[in-house]
């Protein structure tokens, strides 16, 4: 009965982790996927609204019809988050699904986690490691050799450049996030952060209502599906991991978002990423990898 509790306590966070890598995995294939019917900005705009919708009704469940503000930092912060993450990042994200496959997307944006270790040690004061610095010259390797890819016409530089914005983006928000969560809570925190995105996107109200009207029903249930479930619930389960794992420990289980987008894109959209893309991407998250391993020093917090 002792270690009921304790089990527990590490189980959920796990288990939010692993839901939302699996949310965020589809949210690429469905973006792709939607390129041909909807432009960037209208889709992110419906995915926050639908999001804002569904993470207001989890907030007056949760706290039983009451909502209660937080202080003027946190709104602050979780709006500036809101902004560069919701917004900019989504609508940066839609845009690379235009130019170049789902899987690598995943790939370049996925070196956000290497960018919060630098963001970690300038702005928390956290070492600069040596597995930080093998990660990040290795990762660089990688990107390299994506680069070629697109050099040599398998991939589009555009799309590559746009995903490398959106992987800065990424990071920012992930870490202006993990410190809006030292004065409110993550559901609050994500309400707030995505109400803050939608009003950032409404210079796009007037577009989203016209190629609505055009739009294929599927393509606009898959809107409002990334609203709910990759924004809404991942995004809340994420700031809950948060709130119980390191920055960079809960960063790198996105590392198997890739491998993930990749199946699914295969199945469902006959989309795979080139030979050299493949390599250059596995050598990219490798780096991560590495920059992401830490000794075992502190028993504060059992790792098992």
């Amino acid at each position: 009965m002792t270690q009921t509790v304790p089990l527990t306590r590490r189980a959920l966070p796990v288990a939010a982790i692993i839901a939302t890598v699996l949310m965020w995995a589809s949210s690429f294939v469905l973006i792709r996927w939607s390129a041909g019917e909807l432009s960037p900005g209208p889709l992110a705009l419906l995915r926050l609204l639908a999001g804002a919708a569904t993470l207001t009704i989890l907030l007056l469940w949760v706290r039983r019809g009451r909502i209660t503000l937080p202080t003027r930092a946190a709104i602050g912060l979780t709006a500036l988050f809101g902004v560069i993450w919701f917004a900019l990042y989504t609508l940066v994200f839609n845009l690379a699904g235009h130019y170049i496959d789902a899987g690598t997307i995943a790939m370049v944006v996925n070196l956000a986690p290497l960018m919060v270790g630098v963001g970690a040690v300038v702005f928390f004061k956290e070492s600069f490691s040596p597995r930080l610095f093998l990660g990040m010259v290795v990762s660089l390797c990688g990107i390299g050799l994506i680069t070629v890819a697109g050099s040599t016409g398998q991939l589009a530089l555009a799309g590559l450049g746009i995903a490398l914005v959106a992987a800065f983006l990424y990071a920012a928000g992930m870490l202006i996030q993990k410190v809006a969560l030292r004065h409110t809570d993550p559901l609050t925190a994500t309400w707030l952060a995505c109400a803050a995105g939608t009003i950032a996107l409404l210079p796009f109200l007037s577009a989203t209502i016209t190629e609505v009207q055009t739009t294929s029903t599927p393509v606009i249930l898959g809107a409002i599906y990334m609203g709910i479930g990759p924004t809404a619930l991942g995004f809340w389960f994420w700031g809950y991991a948060m709130n119980h794992f390191p920055t960079g420990k809960v960063a790198a289980s996105t590392l198997a978002v890739p491998a993930v987008v990749v199946i699914m894109s295969g199945l469902t959209l006959g989309e795979i990423p080139p030979p050299l893309g493949i390599l250059g991407g596995a050598i990219t998250l490798t780096g991560v990898a590495i920059a992401q391993l830490r000794r075992p020093a502190r028993p504060v917090r059992p790792a098992h």
